[in-house]
């Protein structure tokens, strides 16, 4: 947790409980089903938790907002966003029905009401949401092709509705369709461990 509080100290107590009682959660639910790499699961506060909430540092969900996690394997980013956004839904998707059951299971362990789960592909899914966020899932452009339809017109944040993810390396190549509308943010501009020094955020509009 201390990476979680040295990046977020205002955390209620039960924002700080949740959190607790997540990571080793993940431990124990990856011993059962590989939804993390094993070699990565002493990692799992900063690689996957702390990573998931750079988006926090970006954008501040207005309360009511509704998300998408695209493709969310076993809950991130939605999971972790979820606790530091208690008053936005998030509704996490994703192919792999296992995974999905272990992203089920950890947000009803640890309490949460406010996200949702659906095992199945993006296509069958047909509401409408201010943002779809997606952790390396798959190239921007493809992303937004499948997501787009899944945007709402309404507008309740300080940025216009969109597709925000988590990626690395050089996105150069990748984003070009899309550079007019999009921005990529360096996470170790909010996070100085050295994890955080080839990954990025990536903003869509559309």
């Amino acid at each position: 947790m201390e990476h979680i509080l040295k990046y977020f100290p205002n955390l209620s107590d039960l924002q700080i409980d949740q959190f607790n009682r997540m990571i080793p959660l993940y431990a124990e639910w990856n011993e059962k089903i590989n939804v993390i790499s094993r070699k990565d699961i002493s990692n799992i506060e900063i690689n996957h938790i702390l990573h998931s909430l750079a988006i926090a540092k970006f954008i501040k969900f207005s309360d009511g907002s509704e998300i998408m996690d695209f493709g969310s394997g076993g809950g991130f980013p939605g999971i972790p966003l979820a606790v530091l956004f208690p008053d936005v839904h998030f509704h996490l998707i994703d192919r792999i029905g296992k995974k999905m059951r272990v992203a089920n299971e950890i947000a009803e362990a640890i309490g949460m009401k406010n996200v949702s789960t659906q095992h199945g592909d993006s296509g069958e899914c047909h509401r409408l949401f201010d943002f779809v966020v997606s952790r390396a899932v798959m190239p921007q452009p493809d992303l937004v092709r499948l997501a787009k339809k899944n945007i709402s017109n309404v507008q309740k944040n300080a940025i216009p509705n969109g597709i925000i993810t988590l990626k690395g390396g050089d996105l150069t190549h990748e984003i070009m369709p899309l550079k007019d509308r999009s921005e990529i943010i360096n996470i170790n501009n909010y996070f100085d461990e050295p994890f955080f020094d080839s990954k990025k955020i990536v903003y869509t509009i559309v």
